[in-house]
């Protein structure tokens, strides 16, 4: 059975921090933050609107997309370091507001990978015949474990979220290939004691090397070459690491999507929300091979290849 993505949805906060916003706080500039980043501005979430909020509008939108109702969700996996509390689960949380009263529920912890082990994970359920339909929903609310007098972090994030509805389709459709990876001996370079903590150059070494081996490895595994690929959805963490995995597959750069300037580093709904941007532009249709590929703290990558539609 191959396994597709049947809808999608996303939210995103009202409130838009811009460059020459932070300006008047930190010692930054407009400048110095497009130029190494590509940033422009980020979403930032009211206090009393937290993860689970936010996951309940993206997924409503994705289960209208897709063309069935909460009560035929199977499970629900939500992907997030920023949950409301320990515990309940969002995934939980979600399940009590939408009403999906068949769906089991858990939450998973990637960081910026968040949403391809999600998907990587919904896809075994319902390729061995568990489950027909799985709500897989990136989101975060960064904001509030960012420090706002660090100018090294306090750029970067913002807050939103991606829901996707997944389940069978066509056997000419859907997951081709994936890979998931772990290196925990680089966790340190990203870590969260009391905020956010980043070792940038660090990180930025590993990502230019491993965003760029991902996604030529899930290629090579669908049995595709990069001429087969129409279309990457990279981690939106950093224009010049999405550039380097552009480069490793020779795509042009309007093959490739960009929101980092509008959204900022969204963390596990940094690629849900760059899918369905792009889908709602008429950037990636019916047949195309798209790839995602992400990486975060942990540090953790994942990336998967696909047919889009169903």
């Amino acid at each position: 059975m191959r396994v597709g993505i049947w809808g999608m949805g996303t939210y995103v906060p009202d409130y838009v921090l811009t460059n020459q916003d932070l300006e008047k706080r930190i010692d930054t500039s407009d400048e110095w933050i497009s130029t190494r980043t590509g940033i422009k501005e980020r979403r930032i979430a009211a206090d009393d609107v937290d993860t689970s909020h936010m996951s309940f509008h993206a997924a409503q939108e994705a289960l209208d997309n897709a063309g069935i109702t909460a009560e035929e969700l199977d499970m629900i996996i939500v992907a997030t370091v920023t949950p409301d509390k320990s515990f309940p689960s969002v995934s939980s949380m979600l399940q009590h507001q939408l009403g999906a009263t068949k769906a089991s529920a858990m939450d998973l912890s990637a960081a910026c990978a968040g949403y391809v082990y999600g998907l990587v994970t919904a896809k075994q359920f319902i390729e061995n015949g568990t489950f027909k339909h799985v709500l897989v929903i990136g989101t975060e609310k960064l904001s509030k474990i960012v420090d706002w007098e660090d100018r090294n972090t306090a750029v970067l994030f913002g807050d939103g979220s991606g829901a996707t509805v997944l389940g069978p389709v066509a056997e000419d459709r859907g997951i081709l290939s994936f890979e998931l990876g772990s290196d925990g001996s680089g966790g340190e370079h990203i870590r969260k004691d009391e905020y956010m903590v980043m070792n940038g150059r660090e990180v930025f070494k590993f990502a230019v090397r491993q965003m760029g081996e991902s996604s030529l490895n899930v290629v090579k595994k669908a049995g595709l070459t990069k001429d087969d690929v129409d279309f990457l959805v990279p981690h939106q963490a950093n224009i010049r690491i999405m550039e380097a995995a552009r480069e490793r597959l020779d795509l042009p750069i309007e093959k490739m999507s960009k929101t980092v300037d509008r959204y900022g580093n969204t963390s596990s709904a940094s690629i849900p929300l760059s899918l369905k941007y792009d889908l709602d532009q008429g950037n990636i249709k019916d047949g195309d091979t798209v790839v995602l590929v992400g990486f975060g703290g942990g540090l953790v990558w994942g990336a998967i290849a696909l047919v889009w539609g169903k």
